[in-house]
């Protein structure tokens, strides 16, 4: 039988962006004008740094982040080093498809997106990791023993493909197939946790809102009526699961690697997609080969827990059922008896008692707090009473475990 990751994941966790302190966001504003140094912005950072590592430990977590203050958004700058991969700014809306959930979220704001990553070239790794100072940081503020505890946040192996339109995505005389091209996107990546691996990572979770997409009943209808789609949803949906499997088999069983599905985190609170995980479970639980699902529970658009009868028995659930997107602080009782209720339905679909799929789930935030740096509709005090309260209810079903 496969083997079961455990801490990590842990039973209280969060999902690695946390709201920025002002005076970060006022210093960061005077780098971009050119008023303050890249040294000034770097010390500002740092002690940002210290203070949510600081919160994160009272609060008693185990996969610390760094909150990832050191992006601007969090899919960070993985794909603008890669060579092959060329960052543009105010791109046309000609190559998007305008019903993938966030580029519809764009044009219903009077928005479009200010950057994106295109491939230019042929596509392959350079050799050194942006990561690497993020996590050398973080391991001088942690002991020793808990650095393979460390959360590192990385974007979707296949995130910069669904949001162009069919063929846009890559030039045609560089590859001939979306196959191709995710192939060396796998590759990169492989590379990417190679030598994240050799500094030290042991916890790696990927941050992905494209296959939320595929449950998105408004994103379906615009690709039915987009005749310039070679490929149905289905199809692409096994495309991307094979582009991850292909970028973690090296590491799927010496590092813990988790993914976060979410239907979006914009400015404002806003979020992109609706609709549960039933029309992915089956493929997302069964055939994609991560060990820890972080899902979206705070609301009724993320469905009910029934898709998770798919979820096999080696495999880990954090429930999300605390919101980071509002202050109101959930009802602890409430949210407890969520988590069970999530636990019967796991039980059922592994042939397990409730105390065995317990051992198999976590709670956390359904998102992060600060996707975009701008951060989320609430404050600093109530970001870390909804840290509190997860560790709360995490302490109240497990008692004693990190």
């Amino acid at each position: 039988m496969a083997h079961v990751h455990r801490n990590p994941p842990f039973r209280a966790e969060h999902l690695g962006s946390l709201l920025r302190p002002k005076e970060l966001l006022q210093k960061r504003a005077l780098f971009e004008k050119n008023e303050l140094s890249q040294a000034e912005v770097t010390k500002a950072e740092d002690e940002a740094v210290d203070k949510v590592v600081k919160v994160q430990l009272d609060c008693g977590f185990h996969a610390v982040s760094d909150g990832e203050y050191r992006r601007a958004v969090f899919w960070g700058t993985f794909f603008e080093e890669l060579e092959g991969m060329t960052e543009i700014r105010n791109p046309s809306m000609d190559l998007f498809r305008p019903y993938v959930p966030d580029i519809a979220g764009f044009i219903e704001k009077g928005h479009k997106p200010g950057q994106s990553c295109i491939c230019t070239g042929k596509i392959r790794h350079k050799g050194k990791s942006t990561l690497i100072g993020q996590f050398e940081y973080l391991k001088t503020l942690t002991p020793e023993e808990r650095w393979g505890e460390i959360k590192l946040t990385m974007i979707a192996p296949p995130w910069y493909h669904l949001r162009y339109k069919d063929g846009l995505a890559f030039p045609p005389e560089v590859y001939a197939t979306d196959e191709e091209y995710l192939a060396d996107i796998s590759k990169a990546v492989s590379e990417e946790l190679d030598i994240l691996y050799a500094a030290g990572v042991r916890n790696v979770q990927f941050d992905d809102p494209n296959f939320a997409y595929f449950c998105s009943e408004k994103m379906l209808a615009g690709w039915a009526e987009d005749k310039s789609n070679k490929k149905t949803p289905d199809e692409l949906l096994d495309a991307y699961i094979q582009c991850y499997n292909d970028s973690i088999a090296k590491h799927s069983e010496k590092m813990h690697i988790g993914l976060h599905i979410c239907r979006g985190n914009f400015m404002g609170s806003r979020h992109f997609s609706e609709g549960g995980y039933d029309r992915i479970a089956i493929k997302l639980f069964q055939k994609l080969n991560v060990s820890t699902y972080y899902l979206e529970y705070d609301t009724p658009r993320a469905g009910g827990f029934e898709p998770l009868l798919h979820l096999p028995p080696h495999k880990n659930v954090i429930l999300g059922v605390i919101t980071s997107k509002f202050p109101e602080l959930e009802d602890k009782e409430k949210m407890k008896e969520r988590i069970l209720a999530g636990a019967d339905i796991i039980a059922k679909g592994a042939g397990q008692t409730r105390e065995q799929a317990l051992q198999r789930i976590g709670v956390s935030p359904q998102c992060g707090f600060a996707s975009h740096e701008e951060g989320n509709l609430l404050g600093w005090e109530d970001m870390k009473n909804k840290l509190a309260l997860v560790r709360a209810i995490a302490d109240d079903l497990w008692p004693g475990e990190p």
